[in-house]
């Protein structure tokens, strides 16, 4: 326990462990995994105690997160651990500091379809300005795409910008026929 916040893992991180490296679609020069991060890195599930460790503000570097005290936090921790085998998010943590510098998520929706199936979404890759072009952001969404496969999703899909299309192209993802809409009630 860290400043009163459970340290219990989102998902197991065995399930890293177990992701089978030989269907990587990307290249990665130097050699990268996610049990061999880099120097000095780790890539492990969100825990609670990422609250302090830079989890929000990395995702500040993304989008607008708010003000999200230690209780929300908390709370909101509590109710995808609850939601077992839904939310996968990783972070990457730089253990000399202590900070998470990177971060994406994976949430898996139980469908009817595809004889009731499993359907991924990437989503929120963010990589800390100080630790880019050091292929983490690569890192993070094989890993994920992996991860999706792992837990049996027939297909994984994510949202990007025309500028991020061929960056996506690398781990097999296609641009779709389907329009991407979206009604937003905040911001």
């Amino acid at each position: 326990m860290q400043n009163g916040l459970d340290d219990s893992l989102l998902f197991p991180s065995r399930l890293l462990e177990e992701l089978d490296w030989s269907q990587c679609s990307a290249q990665f020069k130097p050699a990268i995994s996610a049990t061999a991060p880099g120097d000095n890195l780790i890539l492990r599930p969100l825990q609670a105690s990422d609250y302090d460790t830079g989890f929000l503000q990395i995702l500040g570097q993304l989008t607008s997160v708010g003000d999200v005290s230690r209780e929300m936090f908390q709370s909101r921790f509590d109710s995808m651990k609850a939601c077992k085998d839904t939310y996968y998010i990783l972070v990457l943590e730089d253990i000399c500091t202590s900070q998470v510098i990177g971060a994406a998520s994976l949430i898996v929706e139980q469908k009817f379809i595809h004889s009731a199936a499993m359907r991924g979404r990437v989503e929120d890759v963010v990589v800390s300005k100080d630790y880019r072009g050091k292929q983490l952001g690569k890192l993070l969404v094989q890993t994920l795409t992996l991860l999706a496969k792992h837990v049996g999703c027939y297909k994984v899909t994510l949202e990007c910008s025309d500028d991020n299309i061929k960056f996506y192209n690398n781990f097999g993802y296609e641009k779709s026929a389907e329009n991407y809409m979206v009604a937003r009630f905040k911001d």
